[in-house]
């Protein structure tokens, strides 16, 4: 049975509670990614997507040189890098989750996008599992 190590991105891009939102915005132009994980200690501390810049911060025209930790969503659910494509998908289908770090003895070596759960997993559990992630949420995450 493949677990989330099988279809991880290694080494997600991580920034620290200090960096601010046009770095963070920068980050994702460049290295083309939606999704920035906040970490101190190599620890998931928020998360902040792209959508949660413009929603959050431009819309409102808030200072792009501002932390990102005044936008982004804390609590980070994550799994461990050995737990099975299976119960990952149903974990982010019930929480409606569109990314998944992924840890190991907490500290982060991965991430799991929803993509990576439709290019690279097969099986009626993983169709389900996409359509209830699809379903949008008033955060969008």
């Amino acid at each position: 049975m493949p677990t989330l190590r099988d279809i991880m991105t290694p080494d997600p891009v991580t920034v620290d509670p200090l960096a601010t939102l046009k770095e963070v915005a920068t980050l994702m132009l460049e290295r083309d990614i939606g999704a920035v994980l906040v970490v101190e200690h190599d620890r998931p501390t928020g998360i902040i997507t792209d959508r949660d810049i413009v929603i959050r911060a431009v819309a409102y025209g808030h200072d792009p040189g501002t932390a990102v930790t005044d936008y982004t969503t804390g609590d980070v659910f994550t799994m461990e890098a050995e737990t099975s494509v299976e119960d990952a998908a149903r974990e982010m289908a019930q929480r409606q989750l569109r990314r998944l770090p992924v840890t190991e003895h907490g500290r982060v070596v991965g991430m799991v996008s929803l993509g990576d759960l439709a290019n690279r997993t097969v099986g009626e559990l993983d169709q389900a599992a996409l359509e209830g992630i699809s379903v949008p949420t008033p955060t969008d995450r």
